[in-house]
């Protein structure tokens, strides 16, 4: 049996951190990375002592995309095949991104291609300086396709008609101005900066985050109308009422830590 192509670690604090695992390849995805880890974050969503969600990479590179040689293996499919093929990857990305865990990037070396869209479909992402990126499928004669929802969303119309159109290449200071990644540090404060991120996350509500995530998909879906402004103060009244929204409160009243902190 070869290695798994990605491993999930849970430690105490309900912080999961899902490696990919396939630095040979430069962690580009077949069929097996993708069944994987879309297996991996659907149990993490279900699971309730989770509460952060790290994903990582082996090796220099984040993910280069599409495995070369999983690519050759579908072209000589016909289109039904590809078809179930691409479905598969286009799963995996909105498991990724409707997960009700607060999702991080921590990318430590060179996302191309459906690299990219990972990095996108995640909450928050950091990059290393020397972490570099494109959405280079039209150099092989291919779209990102599947990735392009998450992407557009991340960097916006304007900037993936430049990137996506041309293949180009750009560093991780061009995908912090484009919106791509959150932050951007030295190499070696990589992991450092993904910790001091991920206590700040734990300071937080776990239910509220969870509904955040709902409230922000369903702001971006607009416009705002009356149903919209509707929906945002049915949401808050709902929250103010449950456990924990009542348990926020009454730690800020009483100068103490609230629960989900103090464990």
């Amino acid at each position: 049996m070869t290695e798994a192509p990605c491993d999930t670690a849970i430690d105490r604090r309900g912080v999961a951190a899902i490696t990919l695992r396939r630095p040979a390849v430069h962690n580009a995805f077949d069929e097996r990375l993708i069944a994987e880890l879309g297996d991996a974050f659907a149990r993490l969503a279900e699971d309730v002592a989770v509460r952060v969600v790290l994903l990582c990479a082996e090796g220099k590179s984040f993910s280069a995309g599409a495995d070369l040689n999983w690519m050759r293996r579908m072209a000589g499919h016909g289109e039904a095949e590809n078809l179930a093929d691409a479905e598969r990857l286009a799963a995996l990305m909105a498991t990724i991104d409707r997960c009700p865990k607060p999702t991080l990037a921590v990318v430590q070396g060179a996302a191309l291609g459906g690299g990219v869209g990972l990095v996108a479909a995640c909450d928050i992402a950091l990059a290393a300086e020397t972490a570099r990126f494109g959405l280079t499928e039209v150099r092989l004669g291919l779209i990102p396709a599947v990735v392009s929802p998450y992407v557009v969303n991340a960097i916006g119309v304007r900037a993936a008609r430049r990137y996506m159109l041309t293949g180009e290449r750009f560093d991780a200071t061009t995908a912090h101005r484009l919106g791509l990644v959150h932050e951007v540090v030295p190499a070696d404060a990589l992991d450092t900066a993904a910790e001091t991120l991920t206590a700040t996350l734990l300071t937080c509500g776990p239910d509220a985050i969870t509904e955040c995530k709902a409230l922000i998909a369903r702001v971006a879906r607009g416009p705002i109308d009356a149903p919209l402004i509707a929906d945002t103060a049915h949401r808050i009244a709902r929250i103010r009422a449950t456990p924990e929204g009542r348990e926020g409160i009454a730690a800020f009243l009483e100068k103490r830590k609230p629960d989900w902190v103090r464990g």
